[in-house]
């Protein structure tokens, strides 16, 4: 059985965890959190949430930070209300979120993220070229930082946020949680030069072993990227002081964007 099939077997295991979190209860605790439903060019296969920005917050002066958001397991919009807790007690100040919605172009499809390299039947668009339409519809309305634009992708959002990273010459780093890596599918590495990259995953992980954290590591900083490796306990999904963590993980992708282009 393929690791993909491994991680959209493992969405249950997500679900579980991200009921742990509180995404299935009633969103009152993030009723303050500003998000919006948009839909690029009315297209329902386009669909991604705006969160953002934070109330009264004075727009920074180069720039609001984006991160865009690759839920795992089937990437629905189920994850949203995980999403925005991430946003009120993960993301430092000056920062938008965009989450896109995995679109769904086969009733059995098995890539929840299909990119250029990881294609599956009937695909309109990639999720890299998915991404530059997101940021594009964001700057319609709000300046962006281009020194502080990252992916944030666990499980099966994992692989494309490395694709879309590897991909974009706009995108300065990724968040990589819990997820594969597999160079075959992805841009050439040498596109790692001048990237950051913070990987975050379990020892205990029996869906997607941590060799694949371990790989990711040597070969993006062999290819001349940043990169960080941080382990937790429990295994697969999201364990621990998950806010704390991903909060370091964003600020040390701040700190480690290359001086020369900031």
């Amino acid at each position: 059985m393929s690791t993909q099939i491994l991680v959209r077997i493992a969405y249950l295991v997500l679900c579980a965890a991200a009921t742990s979190l509180g995404v299935a209860r009633a969103q009152d605790d993030v009723a303050h959190i500003k998000s919006e439903s948009r839909r690029i060019e009315g297209d329902q296969q386009r669909r991604y949430f705006l969160v953002g920005p934070k109330a009264d917050e004075t727009p920074p002066a180069k720039g609001y930070g984006l991160i865009v958001v690759l839920p795992g397991g089937d990437g629905g919009a189920e994850f949203h209300p995980f999403v925005k807790r991430l946003f009120d007690q993960a993301v430092p100040a000056g920062y938008l979120l965009a989450q896109p919605v995995s679109p769904r172009w086969t009733p059995r499809q098995q890539i929840t993220w299909p990119t250029k390299k990881s294609r599956v039947p009937g695909m309109q668009f990639t999720t890299e070229e998915f991404i530059a339409q997101v940021m594009a519809d964001v700057e319609r309305e709000q300046q962006l930082d281009p020194q502080r634009v990252y992916v944030l992708g666990w499980s099966s959002g994992g692989s494309a946020a490395y694709a879309a990273t590897l991909g974009s010459p706009r995108v300065r780093g990724a968040f990589a949680a819990m997820s594969i890596f597999k160079p075959e599918i992805l841009p050439p590495l040498t596109a790692a030069q001048g990237r950051a990259f913070y990987i975050y995953h379990s020892d205990n992980d029996r869906v997607v072993p941590v060799r694949f954290a371990d790989a990711a590591a040597r070969q993006l900083s062999q290819a001349g990227a940043d990169v960080k490796v941080t382990k937790y306990a429990g295994g697969h999904g999201w364990q621990g002081d998950i806010f704390s963590d991903v909060r370091t993980g964003i600020e040390w992708l701040e700190e480690h964007t290359p001086a020369s282009e900031r």
